[in-house]
């Protein structure tokens, strides 16, 4: 796959359609690319000077440790996600970013940020975008974990996924692979291990969604996201028309 050709790519290009100018400076941004095992963490909570990522393949998720030792995941990453943005821009990290499978990710620096915006304002205004959506999600991922109950807060966050996996070509509305163990969607949704199985198998039973083997099965896309209120309208804001 070249790099006009990836995930990154078809995210991007969800903004708006990209010039050969465009495509050229995102496969120079993607050509360090280095790969990392399952566990080992790519940015470090509290550490400066660090670079950034743009995510290949592979899925990682960024975190937060309290003071206690405990973990809070604040969203998953798939391809074609910046990873650890903030640590270039802010100097220090104030989040770590950790592999969950095996990735390969392209190095970013602040250098590399700064030749886009500088040469390249719309593709500037594409990375913003994507930036703005990352923020959005963590907008729905504090409401869901404070006002949503647990059914919900899971249905949305299996929903979400699968709508930002479509956008880059790695699943539909029909499921997606997925590596999520129930204790990263635990940890991820504010609830124990225990009550995840639970919630996954009243999803199997009411015959909506079925998590088994690594894969995401959505047996009625509209009517789970009827049934428990998913809109992605705060995933698509400011996506290109499709004829």
């Amino acid at each position: 796959m070249g790099c006009t050709d990836t995930a990154f790519v078809r995210k991007l290009g969800a903004f708006g359609a990209l010039t050969k100018c465009e495509l050229s400076l995102i496969s120079d941004l993607q050509t360090r690319r280095k790969h990392f095992s399952q566990g080992r963490d790519l940015v470090l909570q509290g550490q400066s000077d660090q670079p950034a990522y743009v995510l290949s393949d592979g899925w990682v998720c960024s975190y937060k440790l309290l003071a206690d030792g405990s973990r809070q995941i604040l969203d998953f990453q798939i391809p074609g996600d910046f990873l650890g943005m903030r640590s270039v821009l802010l100097k220090t990290a104030d989040y770590s970013v950790v592999p969950i499978t095996p990735i390969e990710a392209a190095e970013v620096t602040s250098d590399d940020l700064m030749t886009i915006f500088t040469q390249t304002p719309r593709l500037a205004m594409a990375l913003l975008w994507a930036a703005s959506r990352d923020e959005a999600m963590l907008v729905e991922h504090l409401v869901g974990i404070g006002r949503r109950s647990a059914v919900e807060r899971t249905a949305h966050l299996l929903l979400e996924l699968g709508v930002r996996l479509r956008l880059v070509g790695l699943g539909s509305k029909a499921g997606y692979d997925c590596p999520l163990s129930q204790y990263l969607l635990a940890d991820a949704l504010g609830l124990s291990a225990v009550h995840v199985n639970r919630v996954l198998r009243f999803l199997r039973e009411e015959g909506l969604l079925t998590f088994q083997r690594g894969r995401v099965t959505i047996h009625d896309f509209d009517g789970l996201a009827e049934r428990y209120s998913f809109s992605a309208d705060y995933l698509e804001q400011g996506k290109a028309s499709r004829a």
